[in-house]
């Protein structure tokens, strides 16, 4: 309900950027028809998984398509992450305050020169529990990094990049007077909405002619995506599965242009961090003026279909001892000349050492954890009265004593291998040696993006922190309660 100014009285971030979410797919799908049929296939895999799961001999067919919203966690068919390509840091602090009103704030950096792009980058997404719970949209968002750029390119870019506004001007009084009023009329929110679809919109003809796309290309193709158009094209809208090896077989099944293989982590039982593939991108007809002004009709290759299967939030143990494994595997892939299914097996091989139980993965410490007060406990609690069950029991004890139990917190956030393995599969290039020795540059993506990107690994430990402190709220533990 709007109060008298006609602003809403409530200004309900989460709903605003699930209808944000929505309008982008719909508008991605109308773009992108292939983006459909990954829709319907993720949907297909997930109905299949649930009624896997949920089988009983009383019933075999439970649950239905209808119902499976039902098993699913609410978020999980909402759940959608885009990804966009920044050429400026006015786009970049733009887009930022553009994203606050949807609630996303930028999380974690990433620097995929380490993969040989000339680009740097955030992820825009919600921080608080109840928000991801809601739905966890997300846009990877990377700013292409002029001091990568040869002098030539880097003058001629700024020159082009310059002259592009990828907001209009109703959409930037709108995002002013949020931030004046915190809050905006029900028709400012639909107009809002309305305007910022401009940004992501696929636009066919270029504002570079077809020679200067060309020689950008040649420097690097990012170059000549983020450069040669006049918005911020979305490039690929990922859905959430529950089984991406299924989906990428029945992708491969049905014709898709799948890529070859599944990037991030091995097959497990207790899943981890993430997990992508994606088809092919696609190869797009495009117009560009030549130097008479006259149309010359050319193609461009950047959009592609992408799925995701997401896994626990590692600690920064957990993190480290990924990341070895993954160099051991890659580097024992690289000694024998390994394919795609050669590798996969190493990978597998190698991930052996990686726990693959929840118990052992929280004593180890290697998983972030969401606690909670069990029926048992509360109702353990109520009869005791005025004491506590605990005593001096520890973390440990209390979780086998059936006082509390526990979740693995979902992983929200990306793995920079794994982007640059989506991405270069779809773009068809090999990677820049220079730009591989470059050195990331968090500090400069930093002062350009206006803020400081929050640290991931901080926001996963005070959620499980916060679990932590309602189980003793709940369970009237001690202040001191040992792991």
């Amino acid at each position: 309900m709007d109060d008298q100014t006609g602003k809403m009285a409530r200004w309900d971030a989460d709903a605003l950027r699930t209808r944000f979410s929505l309008a982008l797919s719909d508008m991605y799908r109308k773009e992108v028809p292939l983006y459909g049929d990954l829709i319907k296939i993720v949907n297909d895999v997930d109905d299949e998984v649930v009624r896997q799961r949920c089988q009983t001999p009383h019933s075999p067919n439970f649950p239905t398509p209808e119902t499976t919203q039902q098993v699913l966690p609410p978020r999980h068919r909402l759940e959608r992450h885009g990804a966009i390509r920044l050429g400026t840091e006015r786009e970049l602090r733009t887009i930022k305050r553009l994203f606050a009103i949807f609630g996303m704030h930028p999380v974690g950096y990433y620097d995929l020169s380490i993969v040989g792009f000339p680009l740097h980058a955030t992820a825009f997404r919600p921080v608080e529990i109840d928000a991801l719970d809601k739905n966890p949209f997300r846009v990877f968002t990377t700013l292409l990094r002029h001091d990568l750029l040869s002098a030539d390119t880097r003058a001629f870019v700024q020159k082009v990049l310059a002259k592009r506004n990828l907001f209009t001007d109703r959409l930037l009084e709108l995002i002013a007077v949020w931030e004046r009023d915190g809050s905006l009329t029900s028709p400012e929110a639909d107009e809002l909405l309305h305007e910022s679809l401009h940004i992501f919109r696929w636009h066919s003809e270029a504002t570079v002619s077809y020679d200067e796309y060309k020689w950008l290309k040649a420097e690097h193709p990012m170059v000549a995506d983020i450069t040669s158009f006049p918005s911020a094209h979305i490039n690929h809208l990922t859905p959430r599965t529950l089984d991406i090896d299924l989906v990428q077989q029945t992708m491969v099944e049905g014709g898709i242009p799948a890529k070859e293989r599944v990037e991030g982590p091995p097959r497990r039982k207790c899943e981890i961090l993430l997990r992508q593939t994606s088809f092919k991108a696609l190869e797009e007809s495009v117009r560009f003026h030549d130097e008479s002004g006259n149309l010359v009709h050319g193609s461009h290759t950047a959009r592609f279909g992408e799925v995701e299967q997401r896994g626990a939030a590692v600690t920064p143990k957990g993190r480290q001892l990924y990341d070895t494994l993954l160099a051991t595997a890659s580097a024992e892939a690289s000694r024998t000349g390994a394919d795609s299914d050669a590798f996969d097996q190493i990978l597998e091989n190698t991930f052996q050492r990686y726990p693959d139980n929840w118990g052992e993965l929280r004593a180890q410490g290697l998983v972030f954890l969401r606690y909670k007060a069990t029926p048992h406990g509360l109702e353990e609690l109520a009869r005791l009265k005025d004491r506590s069950p605990s005593g001096a029991m520890t973390l440990s004890q209390l979780i086998d004593e059936g006082f509390i139990d526990y979740e693995p917190i979902t992983y929200e956030d990306f793995l920079p291998v794994s982007a640059a393995g989506i991405f270069t599969s779809n773009l068809d290039v090999a990677t820049s040696v220079h730009i591989r020795e470059a050195k990331g540059d968090r500090s400069g993506f930093e002062r350009s993006l206006g803020v400081a990107v929050a640290d991931e690994m901080d926001l996963y430990r005070r959620l499980q922190t916060e679990s932590f402190e309602e189980c003793r709220k709940a369970l009237m533990l001690g202040e001191k309660l040992e792991a």
